[in-house]
């Protein structure tokens, strides 16, 4: 008599458990925040981080901070720098972290995206290119052979013609569609004006890490595009992006202008067709420099002869086809309407965002624009 099995299925409910980090991984991924906090500044970094340790339990006798850092100058994060005043020595991050607080900030950025469920943009017109879409369609006369899809094509023919008398004809054929993949030049404009602490909100860490991401995002999976980050206050210059971390605010006013001609200057010379400017800032132009050198500045409410130069320059990208992103950290009603008519006068965008979400902003305009195929 054969016995009787009785096969059930269901889920199983366990207590989550989170996936092992090493002490020294738990420190560091909070090491890595304070370090962007504070600008690079390594003592302050640790000393924060000291403080943490005394109210969360974060060491243990078996690791302690001082562990944790001689961690950090065995695995390449830390380097000894001698004082040029012979007072000692004192410690600082390397190139090794910096690279390391920028894939931090690509990860936290992009794994938001991710989690949103909105997918990639995809340009309206799919047609021969390299970067491909997940679509299939007919082989047409003139396809590349190379884009033909073999695994779809032998099952067409097999659900066509069966197994048993296996053909392949060009009717079987599919090729997977293709969007044309351009070369993007973007310049990526942030306001350091003293307003980006103003107000006990601290505006200049979200820019930093937007930046530190996007850098990395260029560099590691479209390395044939290029971003150029420009800074502006009283003026405006170019900063490496190794200079990222250490990006603080100043004792500045607000010049829109200086920092829209060095986008332009920058941009004129890149050969890519497709070029944009991406602009972060929370407050109203408030500075030029005039043609003797001397700065004309004005804090109360908006300078007509101010703005009217910052409508002339979107004016002037929009001849040269630069397209501007301006990416508000401000609601005023009379900003927004600044921000307005600026974009109307460049025929580009504007974004009117608080800190949330500005990197996923940014991240999926840049993916947009970069897949547009701008006919010169």
């Amino acid at each position: 008599m054969k016995e009787n099995k009785i096969f059930r299925k269901g889920f199983v409910f366990k207590t989550y458990e989170s996936p092992y980090k090493s002490p020294f991984d738990t420190l560091f991924e909070i090491f890595k925040e304070l370090i962007t906090h504070t600008s690079g500044d390594f003592n302050e970094a640790i000393s924060w981080l000291r403080e943490l340790d005394m109210e969360y339990k974060l060491t243990t006798p078996e690791y302690t901070i001082e562990d944790f850092i001689e961690d950090l100058k065995k695995k390449g994060y830390l380097r000894e720098e001698i004082d040029p005043d012979g007072d000692g020595s004192s410690l600082a991050i390397t190139a090794k972290t910096e690279r390391a607080i920028r894939q931090q900030a690509l990860d936290q950025i992009f794994g938001k995206i991710k989690r949103s469920g909105q997918g990639n943009h995809k340009s309206k017109s799919p047609g021969i290119g390299d970067e491909h879409t997940g679509d299939f369609r007919g082989y047409q006369f003139g396809d590349a052979l190379d884009k033909v899809s073999m695994t779809e094509s032998l099952k067409n023919a097999q659900i066509n013609h069966g197994i048993s008398d296996f053909t392949l004809s060009e009717d079987d054929l599919v090729v997977e569609e293709t969007i044309h993949k351009s070369q993007m030049s973007t310049v990526l404009m942030i306001d350091i004006s003293h307003s980006m602490i103003l107000y006990g909100e601290d505006r200049i860490t979200p820019a930093k890490k937007v930046a530190m991401a996007l850098a990395e995002l260029i560099t590691t999976r479209y390395p044939k595009d290029t971003l150029d980050i420009i800074v502006f206050g009283n003026d405006a210059w170019r900063i490496e992006i190794k200079d990222l971390p250490y990006l603080k605010v100043g004792p500045y006013h607000t010049n829109t202008v200086a920092g829209l001609q060095l986008a332009m200057d920058l941009l004129r010379r890149k050969r890519n067709t497709n070029k944009q400017i991406f602009m972060i800032t929370d407050g109203k132009p408030s500075c030029l420099r005039l043609p003797d050198g001397q700065y004309y500045k004005n804090s109360m409410g908006l300078d007509t002869h101010i703005i009217n130069k910052c409508y002339m320059m979107a004016q002037q990208a929009r001849r040269l086809h630069i397209p501007i992103t301006t990416f508000m950290i401000a609601k005023d009603s009379y900003l927004m309407q600044f921000v307005r008519e600026f974009t109307y006068a460049n025929q580009g965008k504007a974004f009117y965002t608080g800190l949330k979400g500005l990197g996923e902003m940014i991240f999926e305009d840049y993916e947009t624009n970069r897949k547009k195929r701008i006919r010169g």
